[in-house]
C-alpha cells in the first residue's frame, strides 16, 4: 500500500481546508489523494482502477467468481473495499470489467491488416514480460467459473474472435480469426502459465520475428 507524502505549508500560512481534507481521505482509503484534474491524481486514479482489475482477473484465473470477495480483491490491490466500491460500485460491476474483453480487443487489434500479427504479438509478449498481464489469457479458464464462464466465452467470440475476423479478406475469415488467435493464446500459456524457460529468456523481438510471420499468414492469406 503506497504511503500518503504529508505536504507543508509555508510558515505562518493556514493549511487549506480542502487539501487537508483530501489528504485524510487518501489515508483513510490507502491510495493517493484523487483530484478532479488531469494532473497526477488523475493519474493516480487511473492507476489504482488498472491495480484493481489486474487484482480480480488474478482471482478470477484461480477461483470461481462466486468465492471471491471484493475484501480479497483490495487485499491483492492494496487498496481499501470502499475504495473498490467508489470505483466500481460493486462486486457485479467490477467482473463484468474483468470479463470483457473489449478495451483489450480494441488494443490489441489496434494495426493495420498488414502489420497486424507482428502487433499482436509483441503487444501479447510485452503485456506479459512488462505488466503482468494478457490480453486474451482469462478465457483459458472459463471452464472454472459455470455461468460466468459462458459469459466470458460468448464475450471472448464476439469481442475478440468476431471482431478480427470482420477485418479479414478472403475465404474462411471466421475460421483464420479464430486460428490466428488461438495462436496468440498459446503463446499466452508458454510463457505465462507453462513459463517456458527458452521463450522467457529470449530476446522478445527475436520471439516475435520467429512467431509473428505465422500469425500473419491467417490474416493475410
Amino acid at each position: 500500500m503506497r504511503s500518503v507524502k504529508s505536504t507543508s505549508t509555508p510558515h505562518g500560512a493556514a493549511p487549506d481546508p480542502a487539501s487537508t481534507a483530501v489528504a485524510r481521505t487518501a489515508a483513510v482509503t490507502g491510495t493517493a489523494a484523487v483530484t478532479d484534474g488531469g494532473g497526477p491524481g488523475r493519474r493516480d486514479a487511473e492507476a489504482t482502477k488498472a491495480a484493481i482489475l489486474r487484482a480480480a482477473r488474478h482471482l478470477l484465473a484461480r477461483h470461481a467468481h462466486a468465492d471471491i470477495t471484493l475484501k480479497a480483491v483490495a487485499e491483492r490491490a492494496g487498496v481499501s473495499p470502499p475504495l473498490i466500491m467508489k470505483y466500481f460500485g460493486n462486486k457485479e460491476t467490477l467482473f463484468a470489467r474483468v470479463m470483457s474483453f473489449e478495451e483489450d480487443a480494441a488494443v490489441l487489434l489496434d494495426a493495420p491488416l498488414a502489420d497486424l500479427g507482428h502487433h499482436m504479438v509483441r503487444h501479447v509478449l510485452v503485456s506479459q514480460s512488462e505488466r503482468g498481464a494478457d490480453p486474451l489469457l482469462r478465457i483459458v479458464f472459463a471452464p472454472l467459473q459455470g455461468t460466468q464462464g459462458d459469459t466470458l466465452r460468448a464475450n471472448f467470440r464476439t469481442q475478440v474472435s468476431d471482431r478480427l475476423a470482420l477485418r479479414l479478406d478472403g475465404p474462411d475469415a471466421g475460421l483464420r480469426a479464430e486460428l490466428a488467435v488461438g495462436m496468440l493464446l498459446g503463446l499466452g500459456v508458454m510463457y505465462g502459465i507453462a513459463r517456458g524457460g527458452e521463450l522467457r529468456a529470449a530476446p522478445l523481438d527475436a520471439v516475435v520475428e520467429r512467431y509473428a510471420p505465422a500469425v500473419q499468414a491467417y490474416l493475410t492469406p
